[in-house]
């Protein structure tokens, strides 16, 4: 049993054979939470779940223990796009990737916000918060929330900090439906510096001056292959990286953050050694 005075642990899971069969991989990991992509991140189109699916899906998570599920949706879609054909399709797909959720009983699809490709961060805002409003027009009365993810900044890619964010969230009519997933990789490739005590105060008072803590439902754990504001995504293993274990302390023992589910996208084999190396070590941390 989890304990309710501290963060959830957990990492993003397969689900290969099922949607279900990522939760019996999140127990063999040793998951307390996972996260999981409702269909294959490198398609368009899926059948939509069957009710066996579903009632797969839920038996497993009685079976498991594991109650809190987490989605990202597919690295193909974006919301940002100035091309309006690739815009159109991309909230398409979002819609059906919140319809998922929503039949699996999925709190949280966790989206990058998107990306500009050019037109301009300005433009790429406008452009975000219109897919969402469209999204969320079609999608009244969900219990599924969207939570934006802070980025590493790289590219075109928008959401890179928390003011920008802001200027998201202010500029979505339902603003009030969305939430934010904060990866620690991205936060300090885009600059947020977790490594000793008065960064991450500064980190976490511009967060909640600009968004609110409140607002922040999930949390990705990664280390990073680069350099501090190197505005680039690269992950690594938990301490094996720049950002280093006492930065991972800090977040896992801010009581902010208890019952929040937080998962591991660090890179991985096909077995989740890694998975349960990395979770053993930020386990380690607890005081």
């Amino acid at each position: 049993m989890p304990d309710a005075h501290r963060p959830l642990l957990g990492a993003h899971m397969s689900i290969a054979g099922g949607v279900g069969e990522a939760l019996t991989r999140g127990k063999r990991a040793g998951c307390e939470c996972i996260q999981i992509f409702t269909k294959s991140s490198r398609q368009w189109a899926a059948k939509p779940y069957s009710q066996d699916e579903i009632a797969a899906f839920r038996r497993n998570q009685r079976e498991t223990g594991i109650a809190v599920v987490i989605a990202h949706d597919s690295y193909l879609l974006n919301l940002g796009a100035p091309d309006r054909r690739l815009r159109k399709r991309s909230v398409a797909g979002f819609i059906d990737e919140l319809e998922r959720c929503e039949a699996l009983g999925v709190p949280y699809l966790v989206a990058h916000p998107g990306s500009h490709v050019g037109s301009g961060e300005k433009a790429g805002i406008r452009a975000i918060a219109k897919s969402l409003d469209e999204v969320h027009t079609a999608c009244k009365g969900f219990k599924t929330k969207v939570a934006l993810e802070i980025t590493a900044g790289q590219g075109s890619n928008l959401g890179y900090s928390f003011r920008q964010m802001a200027q998201i969230f202010d500029a979505v009519h339902q603003g009030e439906r969305l939430r934010l997933c904060f990866d620690t990789e991205h936060a300090f490739a885009a600059g947020y510096d977790l490594r000793d005590d008065q960064g991450y105060a500064q980190t976490m008072g511009e967060l909640d001056e600009c968004i609110g803590l409140d607002k922040v439902v999930a949390f990705h754990l990664n280390d990073s292959l680069r350099p501090f504001h190197s505005r680039v995504d690269r992950h690594e293993h938990i301490g094996r990286g720049h950002l280093g274990v006492e930065a991972f302390r800090r977040v896992l023992n801010d009581s902010r953050f208890a019952g929040i589910p937080m998962c591991l996208e660090t890179p991985k084999g096909p077995d989740c050694k890694e998975d349960i190396e990395n979770l053993t070590t930020l386990r380690s941390l607890f005081k």
